[in-house]
C-alpha cells in the first residue's frame, strides 16, 4: 500500500497532474498541466482518435489588446492536453476598445485541408454582430484571421456548430431581430451556402444533434450572464417545422445555472452518449468559471438535463456511468 501511494506521488510530481478519472461537472477541471481548464464558449471536433476543444481564453494576466483562443486535445474526453492559444489577435477591423471575441468554433475541411474557425466578432455595444473567420493548416493553430461578414446579411452573435453524420458542416447564429438561424456552410467553409431554417424564437447558445432520426436544438433566453431555463424542440429536417420548445431541466434550477454551447455526441461500439456541454459563466471572475458537462436523456423526441453528478465515459463503447458520491 506504502508503495503504491510512493508511485502515485512520484507521478503526480513528476508529470504535474494526477490523471481525471471522472467528470466532475461545475467543479475545477485541471488540464495536463494542472491548471483548469480556459475554453470558454467553446466547441470540440474530432480528428481520427483524438477530440480538439477550442474555447476562449479567459486566464488572469492576459494582455487586454489581445483577444486568446486555447486549444486542448483529449483521446478520452476527461484528461485534456493544453496545446496553446492558437489565436492571439489584435483588433482586426478597428472595432476600438472593449471589442469582442467570443465562442469560436472549428471545422475541418476535408477538400481544402484546412482548419476553420468561426467566431461571434463585435464592438463593445454588441453593434457590429458579426462572423470572423481565421483559418489554420494545422488543428493547434496559430490561426490566420480572413474576414468578417453578417451571414445572409443577417445579424450574428452568439454562434454554434453543427456537424451532421454525413460530414456537412452547419452554423446556427442569434439574430436578435428574427430570432435564431441554421444555415449550410458554404463547399470551402469561408461564406454561408443557405438558410435552412429560421427559428423565430429569442434565443441564444444554440446547439445541435441528430439522434435516432430526429435534430434536437437546444437554446437559451436572453439574459446575458445571467442563467435560464434552457429549451429544446426537435424536427425531422433541419428546413423544419420544428417542435414547441420546452424546458430541458427544472425551471427553477435555471439550468442548473448554466448556459449551452453544444451537444456532443459520442457513437461507441455499444451505445451512444450525447453530452450537454455547458458554461457556468463567472462574469466578475471569468478566469474561474466553470463548465457543466453531462450526459443528456434523450430519444422518441424527448430530452433532459439530470442534476449534476460526478461521471465518466468509454470514448471506445460509448457508454457513460455515473460515480457513486
Amino acid at each position: 500500500m506504502k508503495y503504491s501511494l510512493l508511485v502515485a506521488f512520484l507521478i503526480v510530481s513528476l508529470t504535474g497532474f494526477a490523471q481525471n478519472k471522472v467528470i466532475n461537472p461545475g467543479a475545477v477541471w485541471p488540464d495536463d498541466k494542472g491548471n483548469h481548464i480556459q475554453a470558454h464558449g467553446g466547441g470540440i471536433i474530432k480528428i481520427k482518435d483524438t477530440y480538439y476543444w477550442y474555447g476562449e481564453e479567459r486566464a488572469k494576466g492576459l494582455d487586454p489588446n489581445y483577444r486568446y483562443v486555447s486549444c486542448y486535445s483529449s483521446t478520452d474526453l476527461m484528461n485534456w492536453k493544453f496545446r496553446g492559444d492558437v489565436v492571439k489577435m489584435s483588433d482586426p477591423e478597428n472595432l476600438g476598445e472593449g471589442w469582442i471575441l467570443e465562442r469560436p468554433k472549428v471545422y475541418y475541411n476535408k477538400p481544402t485541408k484546412k482548419y476553420v474557425m468561426y467566431f461571434h466578432l463585435d464592438t463593445k455595444n454588441y453593434q457590429y454582430a458579426r462572423v470572423g473567420i481565421a483559418v489554420s493548416d494545422k488543428p493547434d493553430g496559430n490561426y490566420t484571421f480572413v474576414k468578417s461578414f453578417r451571414p445572409l446579411g443577417h445579424q450574428s452573435r452568439d454562434i454554434g456548430q453543427f456537424i451532421d453524420d454525413d460530414g456537412t458542416a452547419y452554423l446556427v447564429f442569434e439574430d436578435r431581430e428574427l430570432g435564431f438561424h441554421i444555415v449550410k456552410l458554404a463547399n470551402d467553409y469561408l461564406s454561408v451556402e443557405k438558410e435552412m431554417s429560421l427559428v423565430r424564437m429569442p434565443l441564444e447558445g444554440g446547439a445541435i444533434v441528430h439522434y435516432k432520426g430526429l435534430y434536437y436544438s437546444i437554446g437559451s433566453a436572453l439574459t446575458g450572464w445571467d442563467p435560464n431555463p434552457n429549451k429544446y424542440a426537435t424536427a425531422k429536417s433541419l428546413e423544419g417545422p420544428w417542435s414547441e420548445f420546452k424546458d430541458i431541466a427544472p425551471p427553477d434550477t435555471k439550468t442548473y445555472h448554466s448556459q449551452s454551447t453544444m451537444m456532443l455526441k459520442v457513437v461507441g461500439t455499444k451505445s451512444t452518449t450525447v453530452i450537454f456541454m455547458a458554461d457556468q459563466w463567472k462574469p466578475d471572475a471569468q478566469w474561474d468559471s466553470r463548465y457543466l458537462w453531462m450526459p443528456l436523456e434523450i430519444g422518441d423526441g424527448k430530452l433532459w438535463l439530470n442534476q449534476p453528478k460526478p461521471w465518466s465515459i468509454d470514448v471506445k463503447t460509448g457508454e457513460h456511468k455515473f460515480i457513486k458520491q
